[in-house]
């Protein structure tokens, strides 16, 4: 065929595409460029004809949704732009692929090719701006299909000013702007607008084209949609038949845009209730549909979901959800499952099961729905608002009012500022929100709300919508609830008038409103009215559609109820048939239809189903296994002369290769070289923390996790475990569940940046963009080096030797940032090559992986420990906590040998959670989506796990303790509730149970906790930082000796790293030793960065990173080593030694809080430590304050350490009989900011004032210390409360009046004067900002107790004369006396007689009595029950509080009540005890005393 045939076949192929035989011109088309195809030989013209008929296939393809086809010609069309060199075709082109991708969903991509078209035509338009105005034409339409309207609307006006200027207001052009920005305006519910522009486009259109053109039908339909929205039904009718009409007489019948306006004109009836009307025309459009595109078509998506409405408004779920499956199935085939299409089609499918009442199967349609939305269009999109709002319809149908307020709120917020504060989409979210007000009761809320929604639909949508008359009906539903009958019936009579108006007389809908009316009137009695407007919903309801019947008997019940209540049987009796009759016909009715499916409609998607069916069953698999011949091998014969020959080859090919891994290594070497200066890859490891109270099982649910097996009488952990009893030095890969050497991860990671830098210097020498010296010095602003990479015999000798084997004579040059100084120094050269050469010879042997890892470690949870936790602990991990649930949470804590301790569980867990929460001082919080809802978290994330599964009788009472737990830690800590996940996960770690069950039940514990901590490591900021390739290589550097088990290559690399170490590495280094080090192997870039280095590793527990301040700090390298030695100074167990002096030193340890220097070299002798380090590692721990030092007056005598959390509970409290006692005063926060001060930071404090008053009379006993003031001879108490810190002081009582009044003026005086509260109070703050940044902002103050209430009181409210407090609880708020006061603040003198007034304390030395010796023979045996005694002892409450504040032992707390009650009883004591232990069930104590 000549060039003159195909030019024929493309005109004609124009005149059938100008005529709107698309079909036609489809045929032509294809067959021109067939024909052009088979031209020999190609010429401009030639070019031209095929690239214009291209485009043409392009366009039809685009308009027919075959995005496959469309993409084919346009990229062919394509190769011809770039042929030809013209920038015109390339920006054509860049339209075509912007509306491809546009249609795929793609919107960003849509958006950079429509942009990179608009850069290329203002290069060349040369005044021309016509094709400028149809890029931002296009822009327009992906902004609007991205919800973005007021940006369409902006580059519409835009692409509609250069049209006007260039073509005139009468172009047709014009017109199709105006009806572009018709549909914006319409999709933001700007009616008004919608129509104005709409008109002008049909005005321009009737001019031009006449009225009757298949352009004009189209703006008839699209005003119809304004109609529709607007509940104009009639005028919408009327526009889409007048549409209907124009097409039927000028395009074939069968035209996809018929099928288009039989669908508009369906979703009209089905908004109506015109539900078989609506069916009707859908079923049109379908078949058009299916004859014309095929059954996969996405055109067919809309008409599916579409009828699956009609059918959810009909209640016919099951038909429903059957077609937006369908819808589904064609809509993953075609358009792929991340786009908006297939979101809107899950959304339907949430609707339906919504409507069904399957609430939970509806809520994961939603998900996937948001899912995809969120992907496509961002955070703010209207179908975003749209699914959030459907996702607060199921949790209001669900009754979680308060999950629904929260999606409700989100819809609203951004619909409210996407759409305005007039669209109906606005006013729907308002209704919705007032319906879950409605159903919890709330009901002037709900007609605020419905009110607001109402005053929206007025303006919007005019008095007459049909959604006017619903929100009536809804108000006078609310009214109804209220009992305020007659506002009810008011609004019933405006919803009434309103659908008769708008629907007639005979509609489902008004038949509501007047059974509304009809149960108002019942609920005030008036009878025969709520008859009349029964019968009269009755009589609508018996002509309407089955499908509106269903509530019919209900009706005819109501109306028996109030014929009853007029003594009418006869009638009750026959409206109770009637209601019987209309039930069981509509029974017999749903199901013939369950049975029977033969409606027209039916039959066609049985035909198309079968259609499919047959496509799948016709189609071929293709064989895709690769046809590789297997060498026959059976008959070998002896080596020919040719196979001589080949053998020579065999060895110049091996001197190539060798040359070819020369130059690779080369390659790699330049590489390296840059990624060490410039790669960076994502964190990919982060610390999982098991942590908890003794004895709870946390070393046994890490070896569960990591599928270990248990051990028998496990061992404690003694301060924290990584060893190999659990992990060594093991990380828990979040993906599979396998465990992986941490230097694998590191080296993996410095691979894959090699390797990508390798290919990009690959890729530039191909390209020719090879980047010379001087560009490199402009882009990094550093002078350009040469460098050249070493060969053996250039290297100079050093003290690690080379084990690089490679000869390489070729000179490589690399450009970077300043390392070197010139081309000769070699140095500079070796301290990359000797690194290097640990990552070139495995290569090819690593595989680049981007999981994420979590690394795990296993805090001791005794209380001795947490003082020494903090070296430990870092904000940047998460923590998983554990706890016994077989124990309550208010229960003293147990141990293995079941002996009680002084703590109780609840404050175990107060200690582990402030602890750790303290330790992050971000205030930030992170958005999670977990247990299919998305939640603000704040850092760090506390992760709870119980254990002891196996001692439950079942799973209900682990879920019922597991939320006792969460009930207590909400109540007394509500401040950590953001920062807790409760994954109420019971593992089972029984040794004994090794049962099939358990094992299932392990691992199902397992997969959760593993799938908790992933989502969560996924999205923690830490995860999220880029870490530079360099500080992995410095990480390998500093890590534990390498395991030489593998391979002899890994062998030789291994070792010279370890020879690296040997020669480099102490166990505890300084900073400015890690800075040298890090210069000498070209990892240093400063200060700054190191520090953050070093701070990263710190927080992965790779190094112990201890700042002193300044630039001074000091770094552990082996964290496992450090372990070992603090385990050896804090010794848990006896003292294993045989020395009868270092037993002394131990048990002198455990009964007095200090050790000696010679207890501490006795427990380092094993390490062999030298002098320098032993002091770096008692410099560590005094930085932390886990020593102290107590030099004393005399320097010559030996140095003692404080250690105060060695000691022993069950040291007797102090006696202070013979002391004047101050009344207490607190130090603390306020319960909400600050709800418990650690033992850490309390032992701390305790330290820090020891260096404040240093002399070695110090003593102590359980969270209490009696620190003496040499120079005026008194004590100062520090005691640990719950959130406070308690202070008292004390002196010596003295018989000589002015003895002890000189004495008490002499304390007094030093209070005054040096205020030791005030030190305390400093101390105590520097430590919580340095230690518990988290609470940097809460406010440390002073407090009182009120003598009233018994309450904590801040100590600022004081009266005008200064002897008043207020108190700050508002159920007391009364003025009262403090000695604190006095004692502390005040110092008013008092008089001389209270010298000898009786002080607190335990007076254990100052009474003789035998009562006394009744209570010290029993007052262990009664434990917790003491509180219950004391109030059959008639002991008052207020007084057992003071008790129970002033002891922390349980054990001590009954001693002082029982001494209190035997000095009031005195000879009756014994008798009234009995009494009082029979009533509370203490025969066995009662049993000893009579014995006594």
């Amino acid at each position: 065929m000549s060039s003159e045939d195909v030019k024929l076949l493309y005109r004609q192929a124009l005149i059938c595409q100008q005529s709107n035989d698309e079909r036609q011109a489809l045929s032509y088309f294809t067959q021109a460029l067939g024909s052009i195809e088979s031209i020999d030989g190609t010429t401009q013209d030639i070019d031209q004809l095929k690239y214009d008929i291209l485009l043409n296939l392009c366009d039809i393809h685009l308009r027919r949704y075959d995005l496959t086809q469309a993409n084919i010609v346009m990229n062919k069309a394509q190769q011809l732009a770039n042929k030809s060199q013209q920038q015109t075709k390339t920006a054509q082109c860049l339209d075509r692929r912007g509306e491809i991708k546009r249609f795929k969903g793609d919107y960003d991509g849509a958006l950079h090719d429509h942009n990179k078209s608009i850069d290329i035509k203002l290069k060349i338009s040369a005044g021309e701006e016509l094709d400028i105005s149809i890029s931002y034409y296009n822009i327009g339409k992906v902004y609007a299909d991205q919800g973005r309207y007021g940006d369409a609307v902006s580059v519409y006006q835009e692409s509609l000013t250069i049209q006007l200027t260039a073509l005139g207001d009468t172009h047709l052009s014009v017109a199709n702007i105006y009806h572009s920005m018709g549909i914006v305006y319409n999709q933001q519910g700007k009616y008004d607008e919608a129509l104005s522009v709409l008109n002008k486009s049909l005005q321009i259109q009737s001019l031009t084209l006449g009225d009757n053109h298949p352009t004009i039908a189209t703006t008839y339909n699209s005003i119809g949609c304004v109609y529709e929205n607007q509940g104009r039904y009639d005028d919408a009718t009327l526009l889409h038949e007048k549409c209907l009409k124009i097409q039927l007489s000028t395009l074939d019948n069968n035209h996809p845009n018929i099928a288009d306006t039989y669908h508009n004109i369906g979703v009209i009836y089905n908004d109506q209730g015109k539900y078989d009307e609506a069916i009707a025309m859908s079923s049109k459009s379908l078949q058009i549909k299916l004859s014309v595109l095929g059954n996969q078509h996405p055109g067919l998506v809309d008409t599916y979901n579409n009828i699956g409405s009609v059918y959810r408004k009909q209640g016919r779920n099951d038909d429903a959800i059957f077609l937006h499956n369908k819808a589904l199935e064609i809509g993953l085939s075609v358009l792929g499952d991340h786009h908006p299409g297939v979101a809107n089609t899950y959304s339907r499918l949430g609707l339906a099961y919504n409507n069904q009442g399957n609430y939970d199967e509806a809520m994961p349609w939603y998900e996937k729905s948001l899912k995809i939305e969120l992907a496509v269009f961002g955070e703010n999109h209207p179908d975003i608002a749209a699914t959030y709002h459907n996702i607060g319809c199921v949790y209001n149908n669900q009754s979680k009012y308060r999950d629904a307020m929260s999606m409700l709120q989100k819809s609203l917020q951004m619909k409210s500022s996407l759409l305005g504060d007039h669209h109906p989409k606005l006013a729907a979210t308002y209704h919705t929100i007032a319906s879950v007000y409605n159903n919890e009761g709330q009901y002037n809320d709900a007609l605020l709300m419905y009110d607001k929604s109402l005053q929206i639909k007025l303006i919007v949508l005019g008095s007459n919508h049909p959604k006017i008359a619903n929100t009536y009906h809804n108000i006078a539903n609310v009214y109804k609830n209220q009992g305020r009958y007659d506002m009810a019936m008011s609004m019933c009579d405006k919803a009434l008038k309103v659908k008769l108006v708008a629907l007639g007389n005979k509609h489902p809908r008004v038949a509501n409103t007047y059974n509304n009316m009809g149960d108002i009137y019942k609920n005030q009695q008036k009878f025969n009215d709520a008859i009349s407007s029964y019968q009269k919903a009755v009589d609508i309801l018996n002509d309407a559609s089955i499908e509106d019947q269903s509530n019919l008997p209900k009706i005819y019940n109501k109306m028996a109820n109030c014929y009853n209540k007029l003594n009418r049987r006869n009638k009750a009796k026959e409206m109770r048939q009637r209601s019987q009759t209309v039930r069981s016909r509509l029974q017999q009715v749903d199901t013939t239809i369950k049975q029977s499916t033969s409606t027209p409609l039916f039959d066609l998607l049985q035909a198309t189903i079968s259609q499919d069916e047959n496509l799948t069953e016709n189609k071929e698999t293709p064989d895709l296994t690769e046809n590789k011949k297997t060498p026959d091998l059976s008959n070998q014969q002896i080596p020919s002369q040719e196979d001589l020959d080949v053998s020579t080859n065999d060895r110049a090919s091996s001197i190539q290769q060798s040359n070819e891994h020369a130059l690779k290594e080369k390659e790699y070497f330049n590489a390296y070289m840059q990624a060490v200066e410039q790669g960076s890859c994502n964190n990919k490891v982060i610390r999982a923390m098991y942590a908890g109270p003794r004895c709870v099982g946390k070393s046994s649910i890490m070896r569960v996790f990591t599928q270990q097996q248990l051990i028998h009488a496990q061992d404690p952990t003694q301060i924290v475990d990584q060893s190999d009893k659990v992990v060594h030095l093991k990380v828990y890969k979040i993906k599979d569940r396998t465990t992986y050497d941490l230097r694998q991860i590191w080296d993996n990671s410095v691979h894959q940046i090699v390797e990508l830098q390798r290919e990009n210097q690959i890729i530039e020498l191909q390209h020719g963009h090879q980047i010379n010296q001087q560009q490199m010095s402009k882009l990094t602003d550093k002078p350009t080096t040469e460098y050249h990479l070493l060969t053996d015999d250039d290297q100079q000798p050093l003290a690690i030797p080379s084990t690089s084997e490679s000869k390489l004579s070729i000179a490589t040059t690399f450009t970077s940032s300043g390392i070197a100084t010139s081309t000769d120094d070699h140095s500079n050269l070796q301290k990359y090559q000797h690194l290097f050469q640990h990552y070139f010879p495995t290569w090819r042997d690593r595989t680049i992986d981007d999981s994420q890892f979590a690394k795990l470690w296993d805090f001791g949870g005794h209380s001795i420990y947490h003082v020494t936790h903090q070296p430990f602990l870092s904000g940047n991990s998460i923590y998983i906590l554990v706890f016994n649930i077989n124990q309550y949470i208010n229960d003293r804590v147990m141990t293995r040998d079941g002996h009680l301790l002084n703590a109780t569980y609840l404050q175990s867990m107060q200690e582990w959670l402030t602890s750790i929460i303290g330790s992050n001082g971000s205030q930030s919080k992170i958005a999670v989506t977990i247990d299919n809802e998305e939640v603000e978290y704040s850092l760090p994330i506390v992760i709870l796990v119980a254990s002891h599964g196996d001692c439950l009788a079942n799973e209900q009472e682990g879920i019922k303790r597991f939320i006792q737990l969460e009930r207590e830690l909400t109540n007394k800590m509500p401040r950590y509730n953001n920062n807790i996940y409760s994954s109420r996960i019971v593992f089972n770690c029984n040794p004994n149970d090794n049962s099939q069950a358990t094992q299932i039940e392990r691992e199902r514990c397992s997969l959760r906790l593993h799938e908790i901590m992933k989502t969560f490591v996924q999205v923690l900021p830490f995860m999220r930082h880029p870490i530079p390739i360099r500080w992995y290589i410095m990480a390998t550097i500093l890590h534990i000796p390498i395991n030489n088990s593998s391979s002899s290559s890994d062998d030789t690399v291994s070792s010279m790293m370890n020879q690296i170490r040997a020669a480099r590495v102490k166990k505890i280094m300084t900073l400015q030793e890690i800075e040298s080090l890090a210069k000498e192997f070209g990892l240093y870039q400063g200060y700054d960065e190191l520090v953050s280095m070093l701070s990263y590793l710190h927080d992965l527990g790779e190094v112990i990173f201890c700042r002193l301040g300044g630039n001074n700090a000091m770094i552990v390298t082996d964290v496992d080593w450090l372990l070992h030695i603090f385990r050896a100074i804090i010794q848990l167990q006896e003292c294993q030694s045989r020395s009868l002096q270092m037993q002394f030193l131990y048990e002198n340890a455990s009964q007095t809080g200090q050790i000696s220097i010679e207890y501490i070299n006795h427990a380092l002798l094993t390490y062999n430590l030298d002098d320098q380090t032993k002091r770096s590692i008692i410099g560590l721990m005094e930085s932390y304050n886990i020593l102290c030092a107590i030099k004393g007056d005399d320097d010559s005598a030996e140095c003692h350490y404080f250690v105060p959390y060695l000691l022993r509970p069950n040291v007797k409290p102090f006696d202070l009989s013979q002391y004047h006692v101050s009344d207490m005063l607190y130090i603390g926060y306020e319960q909400c900011d600050v709800p418990y001060i650690p033992d850490g930071i309390y032992y701390c404090l305790l330290s820090s004032c020891l260096k404040e008053w240093n002399n070695t009379k110090v003593e102590l006993y359980y969270h209490c210390a009696k620190f003496y003031i040499t120079h005026s001879r008194h004590y100062i108490i520090i005691k640990k409360d719950t959130c406070h810190i308690v202070l008292q002081y004390c002196y010596q009582k003295l018989h000589d009046p002015a003895s002890a009044k000189s004495v008490k003026s002499m304390v007094q005086e030093s209070i005054y004067n040096n205020r030791p509260h005030d030190i305390v109070k400093q101390k105590l703050s520097l430590l919580m900002n340095d230690r518990m940044p988290k609470f940097r902002q809460a406010v440390l103050r002073y407090y009182v107790r009120c003598t009233t209430c018994d309450s904590l009181t801040i100590l600022e409210n004081i009266n005008e004369d200064g002897n008043l407090i207020q108190c700050h609880n508002a159920n007391c708020n009364m003025l009262f006396k403090s000695r604190s006061l006095n004692d502390w603040i005040k110092l008013n003198p008092e008089p001389d007689n209270d010298v000898q007034d009786t002080d607190q304390g335990v007076s254990e030395i100052g009474i003789n009595d035998e009562n006394s010796r009744y209570i010290k023979e029993i007052y262990k045996l009664i434990g917790p029950d003491w509180q219950m005694l004391a109030i059959e002892l008639d002991v008052k409450h207020i007084t057992i509080r003071k008790i129970a504040r002033q002891y922390n032992d349980i054990d001590y707390q009954c001693y002082e009540m029982l001494q209190q009650c035997n000095k009031h009883y005195k000879a009756d004591f014994k008798s009234k005890l009995i009494q009082a232990l029979n009533k509370n069930d203490l025969q066995e104590v009662t049993e000893k005393l009579e014995k006594l």
